[in-house]
């Protein structure tokens, strides 16, 4: 088959009228019947746009009208991501190609509307503008001569003069009241501030010595968290904290190790955000364990020279008994 093809290629080559490049490309052109696209050499040549811009450009040219042309569309389409799309889309932007506005429609709806221009600034310098006429399948026609027929040529029949349109009534104006505006979240919206990685109250040589020997041997209990010698030195503070708390060093790997994300990209910060987001409470001293006291109640007693009722922590005499002169004397 590749020495048909290399023969077929050959014939093709020798039918070309005028002698071969000695280099670059040499174009066989066989005019098209059916499904294609004129694009203007300003686009498909273009000096300051991407190779990308370039793609993208012809091929939203080649489509009907009405056809999705936003970045997932195209990133569902095409091999490259989002990112490259959606630079690509602001190239043909910036130089004209393709104009994208926030418009309202009548239900109040706000939507994209995409407008792709083949020639940048012909409608402004006074070209005229062809309506897009949906793709429809051609008639058949007879093959033609190979390689040497003629390009073909492109006729546009005049339109039919049409009468001035008959005024139309103006619609009327809906009130704003029914279609309240649509407030669209900024992309730029400013995040939560994180919060910082806790600290001792006073990291002494002890603590700063269990710490580091604690994080360097996260990779012996899990062996995604490898962590560099900077990264500990900046997650001691963190493990310091714990065990100023009275933190066991096996809870403190427990909490750092157990149910990691897989795979874990990024194994510091991982351990930063436990150690910031799981710090638990300082143990409660003696003075908050103890139960609350209760008032103190004197009992009531008998009094033993009167039989009335007072109160005393002992047995005795009320006071009118203790008051008078025979009470005293017994």
């Amino acid at each position: 088959m590749a020495t048909q093809h290399d023969i077929a290629l050959t014939r093709a080559l020798a039918e070309l009228p005028g002698p071969l490049p000695p280099s670059g490309v040499i174009h066989v052109a066989v005019p098209h019947t059916s499904r294609f696209t004129i694009v203007g050499n300003h686009l498909a040549q273009h000096a300051e746009l991407s190779l990308v811009a370039i793609g993208i450009g012809v091929h939203i040219q080649s489509l009907p009208t009405g056809t999705e042309v936003g970045i997932k569309a195209l990133a569902s389409r095409f091999t490259e991501g989002e990112t490259r799309i959606a630079a690509a889309l602001r190239e043909l932007e910036a130089h004209g190609y393709l104009s994208r506005t926030r418009v309202r429609l009548a239900n109040g709806r706000l939507v994209t509307r995409t407008v792709f221009c083949n020639q940048p600034g012909a409608a402004l310098r006074g070209g005229k503008v062809v309506t897009p006429v949906p793709l429809v399948a051609p008639a058949p026609v007879p093959a033609p001569a190979p390689l040497v027929a003629p390009a073909p040529v492109l006729v546009v029949a005049a339109p039919a003069p049409t009468p001035p349109p008959s005024p139309s009534p103006e619609p009327t104006p809906v009130p704003e009241e029914s279609h309240p505006p649509v407030r669209v979240p900024s992309r730029t919206a400013p995040k939560a501030a994180r919060r910082p990685l806790p600290r001792p109250r006073e990291l002494t040589p002890e603590l700063r010595q269990t710490a580091s020997a604690i994080l360097a041997g996260l990779r012996s209990h899990a062996k995604e968290l490898v962590l560099s010698e900077d990264d500990v030195e900046a997650l001691v503070p963190g493990v310091a904290a714990w065990l100023e708390r009275d933190a066991h060093p096996d809870t403190i790997r427990h909490a750092l190790t157990t149910e990691l994300p897989q795979p874990p990209r990024h194994p510091a910060k991982i351990v930063k955000h436990r150690l910031t987001v799981l710090l638990p409470p300082p143990l409660p001293g003696a003075q908050e364990l103890d139960p609350v006291r209760r008032a103190l109640v004197i009992p009531l007693q008998n009094c033993d020279g009167c039989d009335r009722a007072f109160r005393a922590t002992a047995p005795g005499h009320c006071r009118g008994c203790r008051n008078e002169p025979t009470a005293t004397a017994a």
